[in-house]
């Protein structure tokens, strides 16, 4: 069983920074495609950054500039360095991964979500 378990969350002032991981379980290849969603209160979920294994990455507009997605292909975790932080970023932070070519284990998964929320 795929899991993926988001951490790193929390409150901070505009301006500021946090550091968002993502570990995969269950899982002894790397995996495809390891993103960044988030979803704020009323509005539909939206891809922040994603990277490829291969190291191809994409970032939402808004972001741009600001926040930096890595991961560690070894070990199935990704994260999301986030600086300049803004009000506008507040959100629920979720850890996405796309699993091709596996069987039974492809498709896509889901973490639980982190909540960031950035005050003024």
């Amino acid at each position: 069983q795929v899991q993926l378990v988001e951490s790193g969350g929390g409150l901070v002032q505009a301006g500021g920074s946090l550091r968002l991981s993502c570990a995969a379980s269950g899982v002894t290849f790397s995996i495809n495609i390891m993103g960044w969603y988030r979803q704020a209160p009323g509005k539909q979920r939206e891809l922040v950054a994603a990277l490829t294994s291969g190291g191809s990455t994409n970032y939402a507009d808004s972001v741009k500039g600001r926040f930096t997605i890595s991961r560690d292909n070894a070990k199935n975790t990704v994260y999301l360095q986030m600086n300049g932080l803004k009000p506008e970023d507040t959100a629920v932070y979720y850890c996405h991964a796309l699993i091709l070519f596996r069987g039974s284990d492809s498709g896509n998964y889901w973490g639980q979500g982190t909540q960031v929320t950035v005050s003024s």
